[in-house]
């Protein structure tokens, strides 16, 4: 096993490299810089190639990349140039928040879509099928921004039931736990309702062709419980292609927390990735893009290690 993961670590390591190399050419002809930005739009160009010459960005392109994969590979991920701190710091401030975003939006995800999937596959072709594919199919079809700023205008400023935005509450005296989780209901909210919609729909269609298979109705025949038919028989099998699609989606559930935490201006990840590129500060913009890329490199290989262990015909040598 540890053979193969390497192995799959090997082989993603060149489109790690083309992906950093196209986004960073991509990020420095794009027309502006972080010196216009820290100097203001009233600096003379003498300045800016001043300051420009003073961080390395009069050089051509392929030799800052050079400078920026000799640092990367030496664990330097560079310096901000707008936020004065290190890119480093900077990640390990905002990445537990978005993490502990994610993985509860990931986790929720899994839990109503199956169990939705699963509803609508026992009860095919009847009004609760249909109601739930018309749900699913609205808020599928649904864009992210605008269940955002729905939720926020009614649950945050008409209803007052939760915070618009932020992680806390400085008049705040209760548990700072209860104040964060309080804060963090909303964004998790819109979040599992974008990725629900999808995932229950590939849950459904799996769990229904699996109930046509000959060794359900052999299952049936012996005389097990339909209970148990649906969740140890059916079950297992008809999670494999979630399985893939939750490995191949986790970079996205990624990038799409950027909207979300715009929206609630949540101080993570996505919210530094935004500010980075209003002020053209590279080092920050790369690491998240490098942050992106891994994150799909080690989406593809947990899904790939958990099919082998939801389906015990996959094994690894």
């Amino acid at each position: 096993m540890a053979r193969v993961v390497l192995q799959r670590v090997l082989q993603s390591l060149p489109t790690l490299f083309f992906l950093t190399f196209l986004s960073f050419g991509l990020l420095h002809i794009v027309p502006g810089g972080p010196a216009v930005i820290m100097l203001g739009n009233n600096a003379t160009p003498q300045l800016i190639a001043q300051l420009n010459r003073s961080m390395g960005l009069n050089k051509p392109i392929y030799v800052q990349y050079a400078i920026w994969l000799e640092h990367l590979l030496h664990g330097n991920l560079g310096y901000a140039y707008t936020q004065h701190a290190s890119v480093l710091s900077l990640i390990g401030e905002n990445l537990p928040r978005t993490l502990i975003l994610v993985l509860t939006a990931i986790v929720l995800s899994h839990a109503i879509s199956i169990w939705l999937g699963v509803m609508q596959a026992t009860r095919n072709a009847t009004r609760r099928d249909h109601a739930i594919s018309v749900g699913t199919y609205f808020f599928y079809c649904m864009p992210v921004f605008w269940l955002g700023l729905m939720v926020v205008s009614v649950f945050a400023v008409d209803l007052r039931w939760f915070p618009s935005g932020g992680i806390s509450n400085p008049l705040s005296t209760g548990s700072p736990v209860a104040d964060y989780i309080d804060h963090l209901f909303l964004p998790v909210v819109v979040l599992v309702i974008g990725t629900v919609a999808g995932w229950t729909r590939f849950v459904r269609g799996s769990m229904v062709e699996t109930l046509d298979q000959d060794y359900i109705r052999t299952a049936r025949a012996k005389g097990i419980s339909e209970l148990r038919v649906f969740y140890v028989h059916a079950l297992r099998n008809s999670i494999i292609p979630l399985i893939t699609l939750a490995g191949m989606s986790l970079p996205g559930l990624f990038s799409g927390a950027l909207i979300i935490e715009m929206i609630f201006n949540y101080p993570g990840m996505g919210l530094l990735f935004w500010n980075a590129a209003q002020q053209r500060d590279f080092p920050v913009l790369m690491a998240v893009v490098l942050m992106v890329g891994v994150l799909g490199i080690l989406g593809n290989l947990l899904a790939d290690l958990l099919y082998a262990m939801v389906d015990p015909r996959i094994r690894y040598s």
